[in-house]
């Protein structure tokens, strides 16, 4: 907390009225002993205490006792003893002071506990928009998901596993109309660091020819493991291979995750 922060807060008013804790009362000291701008806030609030307790307080003058003494000397030629003036009123000036003191105090208290609540509040509220934007958003991918499997006019060709990984599995929803291709990576495992699966379309004759129709790229991030591709014109078979990041010009074929015919 900046010293400003502290001066407007109201806390060194509850260190001037002795109304924090041990802890605090060192923490405050310490710091006005190294921050003049706080030393000087808490001198004038214990000066204003000082002015507000001695204006409940009588205060006589010596000029004005010495002018009582001449009036009564004259009037029956010999000094009047008086009895002390109480102190009664002095001390209910002082009480005065003090239950307005405490009360400012514990205003001042309550009005730091209510602004406290105000900021919990105020994190509460952007905790819970936060969850709700995470929460609409995965809505949305999951009602997008679903849209695809749906879609009859989506061809799915399901993708088994091959000898380097046999417990793997994908499958692709083509749509020949629209040739827009998606791929549910969701049964294979995650990359080793610095690879990425890459996804070709495959013509078997007259000779195996692969064409790269996109990368699963972040595929960690993607909690759906649904991956738009490129569109795709003509394919006999689909198959996804594990390659260096950034993707290769041709299949690695000893790195051949999952294969399937359409």
């Amino acid at each position: 907390m900046e010293a400003q922060e502290y001066i407007e807060s109201g806390i060194l008013e509850l260190y001037v009225y002795g109304l924090l804790t041990e802890k605090e009362n060192l923490e405050i000291a310490e710091l006005a002993k190294n921050n003049p701008e706080v030393d000087q806030e808490i001198i004038s609030i214990e000066k204003a205490i000082v002015a507000l307790s001695s204006s409940f307080s009588p205060f006589h003058s010596v000029a004005n006792f010495e002018k009582i003494k001449a009036r009564l000397e004259l009037k029956h030629g010999k000094v009047v003893e008086m009895k002390p003036a109480s102190n009664w009123s002095q001390y209910v000036g002082w009480a005065a002071a003090v239950l307005f003191l405490l009360g400012l105090g514990y205003q001042t208290l309550e009005l730091t506990k209510t602004k406290d609540a105000i900021s919990t509040v105020g994190t509460e509220k952007n905790k819970i928009e936060r969850e709700f934007a995470y929460l609409n958003q995965q809505n949305k991918e999951a009602e997008k998901s679903l849209a695809i499997v749906r879609d009859i006019k989506n061809t799915g060709v399901t993708l088994g596993g091959q000898a380097v990984s046999p417990t793997s599995f994908a499958k692709v929803y083509w749509n020949k109309e629209t040739k827009t291709t998606y791929i549910d990576a969701a049964g294979l495992p995650k990359p080793p660091k610095g690879m990425v699966y890459q996804v070709w379309a495959l013509k078997l004759s007259p000779v195996l020819t692969p064409t790269s129709i996109g990368l699963l790229s972040d595929f960690e991030g993607n909690s759906k493991k649904i991956f738009a591709v490129d569109r795709t014109n003509e394919a006999e078979a689909f198959g996804i291979t594990l390659e260096p990041a950034g993707g290769s010009l041709t299949p690695t074929m000893t790195q051949l995750y999952t294969l399937g015919k359409v």
